[in-house]
């Protein structure tokens, strides 16, 4: 049975990764599960210089979902380099590196400086404010995402993967943006914004007020956003929100995502990669099905 796949030029042993910022570097999991298993692991946002992060509480559970205000606290490319990566080179897994910067200048220098470290590929987090046009957020602009797909690509040989947000009009024209200007594929979608309210305290959950939501309750919303760029573009595209089990894992495949990863369940249950692994895997068995490729895209209209 074949449960490899390839996404652009990114081949993958299987199409479990594991997202961005629910999973550290790495280590964190290593003694729970067998890192080896994964397809590939989304390191945390990286960034230029280590960022200090948001005040607590950081974290708050709503109805079908997390509530989440880190403010991408991170230790910075070169510690990353220096300190995290030489673990993560052990496994027989794909590194992908999520990188977020603050001006097209920032996201460049990140490409450039992992470009050679042997990692396998970059995901690159548009889903930042752009300090030179007084805050506004570089993934609600196609001309933004443009200039920073094509200054990433420009500086490095590796597969280059968008991560989009969901707070846009038309995420169709954001990801042609971003296939236009050469990326390998795009992911989607990164966490809402949203907020809670403690009512006893009429305190925000949040010590930042506000943050994104993740989880079960984006899942209808990620998989449609998925099947819109599907049908409309010639893009792989990776599947991510609210992924808890194999099923949820194959709806991303079937309507045509070539991998998927797994966000907050992962702090639910650590184990649930390696689930969603042998759920898929069992499934393929069950219906005969000899090549996981045979049921990406097979949605029936």
């Amino acid at each position: 049975m074949n449960l490899g796949v390839k996404v652009g030029r990114l081949e993958l042993k299987n199409p479990v990764l594991v997202a961005s910022g629910t999973f550290g570097y790495g280590e964190e999991y290593a003694p729970l599960i067998d890192l080896n298993q994964l397809g590939g692991i989304v390191v945390k946002g990286t960034s230029l210089k280590p960022k200090i992060g948001n005040p607590p509480p950081r974290l708050a559970e709503v109805s079908c979902g997390l509530l989440n205000a880190i403010g991408l606290e991170n230790i910075g490319v070169e510690q990353f380099i220096q300190e995290k990566l030489p673990f993560l080179k052990k496994f027989d897994t794909k590194i992908i590196v999520n990188i977020f910067g603050f001006s097209i200048d920032e996201y460049a220098a990140l490409a450039e400086i992992l470009d050679t470290t042997g990692i396998d590929a970059l995901e690159v987090n548009v889903s930042c404010p752009n300090i030179k046009t007084g805050g506004e957020v570089f993934a609600t602009d196609p001309k933004m995402v443009a200039q920073i797909t094509q200054a990433v690509c420009q500086r490095t040989h590796l597969p280059v993967f968008v991560k989009l947000s969901p707070q846009v009009t038309d995420i169709v024209a954001i990801a042609k943006a971003a296939m236009d200007a050469g990326a390998d594929g795009v992911s989607l979608i990164n966490s809402f914004p949203a907020m809670g309210v403690d009512v006893f305290t009429r305190k925000p959950k949040l010590g930042n007020i506000t943050g994104g939501l993740s989880g079960p309750c984006l899942k209808p919303i990620a998989l449609k956003m998925v099947w819109d760029i599907v049908r409309n573009l010639n893009i792989p595209v990776i599947g991510i929100g609210g992924i808890t089990n194999f099923e949820d894992a194959l709806e991303y495949l079937i309507v045509g995502a070539k991998a998927i990863q797994i966000g907050s369940a992962n702090f639910l249950n650590p184990q649930v990669s390696i689930e969603v692994i042998k759920g898929i895997k069992a499934y393929l068995e069950r219906h005969e099905i000899k090549d996981i490729n045979m049921i990406i895209g097979s949605l029936k209209t």
